[in-house]
C-alpha cells in the first residue's frame, strides 16, 4: 500500500504554488510597468537625428512628394499647459507628455508641378501619448506650427499641390489629433483658374481675449486688387466638437466686400458653421468668382444675414436666412438655400421686396445706363443710338447650378409714376434652361402675365439662347395708366388688352428680338383721347400724329386694334385701325427690330363731309431713338388746291351744309376688330437669326 501524503506536505506544496503564481503576477506587472518606463527612457535618450533619413523617406513615399526634416529632431518631456492660455487649458494639459520637435521642415510640390516649396516650417512640434500606441492609435493632444510658410499652387482645373493621394488600403492605425496651434507665418495662393495671386500674413495676438491669431491679406483676384484681414482662435480644437472656434474676416476685391463673423463648432470636418454674413458690391453676379454661386446681374447691392453651413464628404448645405438689404434703391429680404451633392448644386428660396424701384430691374437684361454698366464692370457698353440692350447673357454659367426661387415685390414704383402695383415670378433653372413661369405685373388695375423660357444649352450655336415668350395684358385701365394726365382724368377712357407670342434665337435682348418670329395683338375699347394725352405721357410720336389729325380737342375713340405678324425680326402690320368719331385711321408698314427702324404710314379717312379738309397721310420713319413724323406733301398740296377751288365756287352752299356722320360701326366694324384682337395668337416655328 502506497504512502499517503501528510497534511503538512500538502500545505507546503500548496504554499509553494501560491508563491509561484504571485511571483509570476508580480513579474508580469513589473514588465508592464517597466515597458512604458523603458519606452519613455528610450524616447528621451535616443538620438532621433539618426531616424531622420528613415522618416524623410517614409513620409515622402506616403504623400507622393519630397519631404525632409532639415534641422534637429529631438524629444522632450513637457506639460502642454505651459504654452497655453489659462482659458484654453484642460486637466490633461497639466500632465507631462513626450514632446517631439522638428526644426526646418520642408514639403515640396508633386512631380507634375514646378519644383519649389509647397510648405516650410521653422519648427514643427507635437505631443504624443505613448500609451495609445499599444492600441494602434497615434494620439496627438497638441500639434504646433511655428512660423509656417505655405505656397498653394493651381495651374489648371486638374493640377494643384494641395490634393494628396489616398491610400486605397485601410490602415490598421488611426490618427487622433485633438488641437492645432498656429503662430506667425505666411500663406501664399497662386491660382490660374480664378486668376488669384494672394498673400496672407499671419501673426500671433497676445492680448486679444477672444482671438489668438490675426491675419492680413493682399494681392489680386480675378484681375482685381484684393485686400482684407481677419482673426481666429489661437487653438483649433479637433477633439472637443462642442467647443466653438471663433473666426472673423473682412475681404474686399474692387468694390465687392465679403465679411463674416461667428464660430465653427465642428472644425474637424467643417461640419457646422454659424456666421453673420455681410455682402456688398456693384453687382450680385460678381460674387460668382468668390462663391461659385450663380446670381443675377444687378445694380449696387448690400445684404446682411445669418449663414449656417453643414458640410459632409458627400454634400454641402448652406442656408442664408433672415437676410435684409438693398439692390439699388430697392429693399430685399428672405431666405436662400444652396445644396450640393446632386448632378448640379441647387439654389432655392424665397426673396421679397417691400418696395421695388422699376429701374433696378434694368441690369437684369442689360438695359441700365453705360455709367451703371461701368460701375458693375460690364464687358459690353450700349452703342450710341441703340435702344434695345446688346449686353449678352452669360449662358456659359447657366449649367453650374439649378435653381428654384420665388420673388415678389409688394409695390413697384417708377420715376414717371407708372402704376405697376406689384410683381411676382417663379424662377427655375434646370440644366441651363431658365424659365419665368409666370412673370406677372399688376398694372393700372389690370395684369400683364408672361411665361418666358430661355434655353441656354447652346444647341442652336455657342452661347445662343432659344427663347419663347407668351405675354397677355388684360384690363389695363388707361385712366390709371396715366394718373397725372389731367385731360385723361376728366375724360371717359377705356382699357387696353393685348397678346403676344414670340420665339427667337440669340444671346441678348437685341439679338433675340432681331431674330424673333410670332405675332402681336392689342385692343383699346371705347373712350376719349386728346392731343395732349401722349405728349404728357412722354410719347412724342403719338402726340404729333394726334395733333396733326385732330387739333387741340377731345376726340371720341370707338376702338383701336393692332395686329402685327413678326418674321425674322420684322413686325409687319396685318391690321392696325384707329376708329374715332371723326375719322377712320389705318396704319400700314413695318417695324424693323434688327435695325431698330420704323417705317409706318398713317392713313386718315374723314367720316364727315367737310368742304375744307386738309388731312393727308403721315409717315413715321427713322430709328427708334429719334423717329421722324412727316406729312405726305404731295397729297396735301392736291387736297389744298381742290379745297380752294371748291370754296370759291360753292362757298355760300358749303356754309349751309350740315356735317354728315358716316357712323363708326359702318366704317370700321369695331365688333369685328374686337373679336380679332381677342383671338389667341399663333406663332410660326422659330426661325434662325437673320444676319444683317
Amino acid at each position: 500500500m502506497a504512502d499517503m501524503p501528510t497534511p503538512a506536505a500538502t500545505n507546503s506544496e500548496a504554499g509553494r504554488k501560491h508563491k509561484s503564481k504571485k511571483k509570476i503576477l508580480l513579474t508580469i506587472l513589473g514588465i508592464v510597468i517597466a515597458l512604458p518606463v523603458l519606452a519613455i527612457i528610450f524616447i528621451l535618450t535616443f538620438d532621433w537625428n539618426r531616424a531622420r533619413p528613415w522618416i524623410n523617406t517614409r513620409v515622402s513615399d506616403a504623400i507622393d512628394r519630397p519631404f525632409a526634416i532639415r534641422g534637429d529632431l529631438e524629444v522632450e518631456w513637457e506639460r502642454p499647459a505651459r504654452n497655453m492660455a489659462p482659458a484654453e487649458r484642460t486637466w490633461r494639459d497639466h500632465i507631462p507628455w513626450p514632446y517631439l520637435y522638428a526644426d526646418d521642415v520642408y514639403v515640396g510640390n508633386p512631380a507634375n508641378l514646378p519644383v519649389r516649396d509647397m510648405a516650410s516650417v521653422r519648427q514643427f512640434s507635437f505631443s504624443l501619448n505613448p500609451f495609445a500606441l499599444l492600441d494602434k492609435t497615434i494620439h496627438i493632444p497638441l500639434l504646433r506650427f511655428d512660423s509656417p510658410r505655405v505656397d498653394l499652387l493651381r495651374t489648371d482645373e486638374t493640377h494643384n499641390n494641395w490634393t494628396f493621394k489616398r491610400n486605397q488600403e485601410k490602415s490598421r492605425w488611426k490618427l487622433d489629433l485633438e488641437r492645432v496651434v498656429l503662430t506667425d507665418g505666411v500663406v501664399h495662393i497662386k491660382d490660374a483658374v480664378t486668376k488669384a495671386d494672394v498673400t496672407a500674413q499671419v501673426r500671433t495676438l497676445d492680448k486679444d481675449p477672444k482671438y489668438g491669431v490675426g491675419w492680413t491679406l493682399s494681392g489680386t483676384y480675378n484681375g482685381a486688387p484684393v485686400k482684407g484681414g481677419g482673426k481666429a482662435g489661437a487653438v483649433l480644437s479637433l477633439k472637443q466638437q462642442s467647443t466653438p472656434y471663433p473666426i472673423q474676416a473682412d475681404m474686399r476685391s474692387g468694390k465687392t466686400r465679403i465679411a463674416v463673423e461667428g464660430t465653427v463648432t465642428r472644425p474637424a470636418r467643417l461640419a457646422a458653421l454659424d456666421l453673420k454674413l455681410d455682402l456688398a458690391g456693384p453687382s450680385m453676379d460678381q460674387l460668382y468668382y468668390f462663391t461659385k454661386v450663380l446670381l443675377p446681374t444687378t445694380g449696387p447691392f448690400s445684404t446682411s444675414g445669418h449663414l449656417t453651413g453643414t458640410l459632409s464628404e458627400d454634400s454641402k448645405r448652406w442656408v442664408y436666412e433672415d437676410f435684409k438689404g438693398k439692390v439699388g434703391s430697392s429693399d430685399i429680404g428672405g431666405r436662400l438655400e444652396y445644396v450640393t451633392g446632386g448632378e448640379r448644386p441647387k439654389l432655392s428660396g424665397n426673396v421679397r421686396s417691400k418696395q421695388l424701384v422699376f429701374a433696378d430691374l434694368a441690369p437684369l437684361i442689360g438695359a441700365d445706363s453705360n455709367k451703371a454698366k461701368q460701375e458693375r464692370n460690364a464687358e459690353t457698353l450700349q452703342p450710341e443710338g441703340k435702344v434695345l440692350p446688346v449686353e449678352e447673357f452669360k449662358t456659359e454659367r447657366w449649367n453650374v447650378l439649378d435653381a428654384d426661387v420665388r420673388f415678389a415685390a409688394d409695390r413697384v414704383i417708377r420715376d414717371k409714376a407708372l402704376p405697376i402695383s406689384k410683381l411676382s415670378t417663379h424662377l427655375k433653372m434646370q440644366n441651363a434652361v431658365l424659365s419665368l413661369e409666370p412673370l406677372e405685373f399688376g398694372m393700372a388695375g389690370g395684369t400683364v402675365r408672361s411665361n418666358i423660357r430661355l434655353d441656354g444649352r447652346g444647341r442652336e450655336g455657342k452661347n445662343a439662347i432659344k427663347a419663347t415668350a407668351k405675354v397677355a395684358a388684360r384690363k389695363i385701365q388707361i385712366k390709371q395708366l396715366f394718373p397725372q394726365v389731367e385731360q385723361i382724368q376728366q375724360a371717359t377712357v377705356g382699357q387696353i388688352n393685348g397678346d403676344a407670342q414670340l420665339s427667337a434665337v440669340g444671346n441678348s435682348v437685341a439679338s433675340l428680338l432681331a431674330g424673333s418670329n410670332g405675332e402681336l395683338k392689342a385692343l383699346v375699347d371705347r373712350g376719349t383721347v386728346s392731343k395732349m394725352l401722349l405728349e404728357m405721357a412722354g410719347l412724342n410720336v403719338g402726340n404729333i400724329i394726334l395733333t396733326k389729325l385732330f387739333g387741340d380737342k377731345q376726340v371720341q375713340l370707338n376702338c383701336v386694334a393692332a395686329d402685327f405678324a413678326v418674321t425674322s425680326g420684322i413686325a409687319k402690320t396685318r391690321s392696325f385701325v384707329i376708329d374715332t368719331e371723326e375719322a377712320l385711321i389705318t396704319v400700314d408698314g413695318a417695324i424693323n427690330l434688327a435695325g431698330e427702324q420704323l417705317d409706318l404710314r398713317v392713313n386718315p379717312q374723314t367720316k364727315a363731309l367737310r368742304i375744307f379738309s386738309l388731312r393727308a397721310p403721315l409717315y413715321v420713319r427713322g430709328p427708334f431713338k429719334k423717329p421722324d413724323v412727316s406729312i405726305d406733301k404731295k397729297v396735301l398740296a392736291l387736297k389744298a388746291g381742290g379745297a380752294a377751288a371748291l370754296a370759291a365756287a360753292a362757298a355760300p352752299v358749303a356754309a349751309l351744309l350740315p356735317l354728315i356722320n358716316a357712323g363708326p360701326g359702318e366704317d370700321s366694324d369695331c365688333a369685328r376688330l374686337v373679336a380679332q384682337a381677342k383671338e389667341k395668337p399663333t406663332a410660326p416655328p422659330p426661325g434662325k437669326v437673320q444676319r444683317r
